[in-house]
């Protein structure tokens, strides 16, 4: 059964688009997967055994903590993105853990050393990683840069509006998004204080722009967000 599952993950995967099937499903043998809970760590940045995730079901969390123990919500993986060592080397003095998010995950994952194997057999491939690490760290940059150059309630609207760009059910103009994500972890996200969040979205909530609960976030017109 998990065979399967791997091979239809790898193929409709669009990293994997240019090999071949037997290609595919030589992946399947080494390639590992799991699935989760809410709640439930799955990655350490520290760990002895560096790999390569792959997600295909749910939501985490990458959590970076600091010297002093402070964590910061580093970045929200959703379904097809990638996480662990995305640079190929193990970095002993990073500090970081996943977190699940939502009800329950899929998690294919490579070790490092296969993975790097991986890549030098299959330069077209190689190259395809390339531009999916590179896109996804200019996300990330840009994502600092708008930290730096806006307001907290300016970041929090672009945040609901990628959030809801990603993952919205659309209903006409109407968005529905599952709430995963606790207003803590909102606050982290757009670096503000969980009460500045809490003002905001409350703010947003008496203006009609959304409706807020712990189970999903509700966006009448997002032309109004």
């Amino acid at each position: 059964m998990y065979e399967d599952l791997k091979y239809w993950y790898l193929r409709d995967h669009k990293l994997f688009q240019t090999l071949s099937m037997s290609q595919i499903k030589q992946l399947c043998i080494i390639i590992g997967f799991k699935k989760a809970k809410k709640g439930e760590t799955i990655y350490f940045s520290s760990s002895d055994v560096p790999r390569i995730f792959l997600l295909k079901k749910g939501a985490i969390k990458i959590v970076a903590v600091d010297e002093e123990g402070s964590e910061t919500i580093k970045d929200i993986i959703q379904k097809g993105d990638l996480f662990g060592e995305l640079t190929l080397e193990n970095d002993k003095n990073s500090n970081e853990y996943a977190k699940v998010l939502s009800d329950d995950v899929a998690i294919c994952s490579f070790l490092m050393s296969d993975f790097e194997d991986l890549l030098l057999r299959n330069p077209s491939l190689a190259l395809s990683y390339t531009k999916f690490v590179g896109l996804k760290m200019k996300r990330i940059r840009n994502s600092y840069s708008n930290l730096i150059s806006k307001d907290a309630k300016t970041r929090l609207h672009q945040f609901l509006k990628d959030w809801a760009e990603k993952e919205g059910k659309v209903f006409g103009n109407k968005i529905v998004i599952e709430n995963y994500l606790t207003q803590n972890d909102i606050a982290q996200i757009i670096c503000t204080s969980r009460q500045t969040t809490t003002q905001l979205l409350n703010e947003m909530e008496n203006s009609g722009i959304l409706f807020y609960n712990r189970k999903e976030i509700i966006i009448p017109d997002i032309k109004k967000l």
